[in-house]
């Protein structure tokens, strides 16, 4: 088997609070933007693009995200908003994927939405293949308008998700995966 099945048959999802730095540098992070990037986009549309949090940024946002759990829950407890304050701030960068999926006299929308997830994925093996573990998370704020304004999201947009990136190198366990039997039909 080469080695690019051997890493997407292998690859593991690792939790953010696992994962350390450092993360990938700038020339890193260009390619894996770029990586990211090469996905089917019928149409050539980018119905995507990536707000990356990194260094301060990352504590910004936790503070963005705090004041919008707050505003939600206003009895929360500081032990509660401080969890808030983390979210973005356990890995070394987190990169959101932001679907632009619209309304086009040609292109349907869900293909947009498609082509987001597979910037997710594509991300995520480009990271895997250059050492680093990652993790697809969404969690309250993907779908919360005052936090996801607050982190730079225009109304008409969505969150496809947050991957978290950095290195991890204990053992992952992998998670029971569905029978071939079971989700294969043949016509």
């Amino acid at each position: 088997m080469n080695a690019t099945l051997k890493m997407l048959k292998t690859r593991r999802s690792a939790p953010p609070a696992t994962l350390r730095g450092p993360g990938p540098d700038a020339a890193q992070l260009e390619t894996l933007l770029t990586i990211a990037s090469r996905v089917p986009d019928h149409g050539k549309l980018a119905p995507w693009r990536f707000i990356v949090f990194e260094g301060d940024g990352r504590a910004r946002a936790g503070e963005v995200l705090a004041r919008a759990f707050l505003a939600a829950n206003p009895d929360a407890d500081e032990k509660r908003l401080s969890l808030e304050r983390t979210r973005l701030s356990l890995a070394p960068l987190v990169v959101a994927v932001i679907s632009r999926a619209g309304p086009h006299v040609k292109i349907p929308e869900w293909e947009q939405q498609l082509s987001a997830g597979a910037a997710c994925m594509n991300l995520i093996a480009a990271a895997t293949a250059m050492g680093y573990a990652a993790c697809w998370l969404t969690d309250w704020f993907a779908y919360d308008r005052a936090a996801l304004e607050g982190l730079g999201v225009a109304p008409n947009e969505r969150l496809a998700g947050f991957i978290h990136i950095g290195r991890n190198d204990e053992p992952r366990e992998d998670r029971v995966r569905p029978a071939l039997a079971d989700i294969v039909t043949r016509f």
